[in-house]
């Protein structure tokens, strides 16, 4: 008799951003890619403090020739 059973693949890891604590990813995980709650809002807190930005040109937010600006 054969196994027609599919092998399985061994779960993806990842390092939590904040603690660099091994994270499986997974239902199991609920705070992915942080390993907890407290991770998560430190990392949360870092981008709300400017501490994180993504690079390149800030936006012009006062851009007169913006269509969707209507002088709101």
């Amino acid at each position: 008799m054969t196994d027609n059973t599919m092998p399985s693949n061994p779960p993806i890891t990842v390092n939590c951003p904040t603690c660099k604590k091994p994270v499986e990813w997974g239902e199991q995980s609920p705070f992915r890619p942080f390993c907890s709650r407290r991770c998560q809002q430190i990392d949360f807190g870092d981008w709300a403090m400017e501490r994180h930005a993504i690079p390149g040109e800030p936006a012009d937010l006062h851009n007169d020739n913006d269509p969707d600006n209507r002088g709101h």
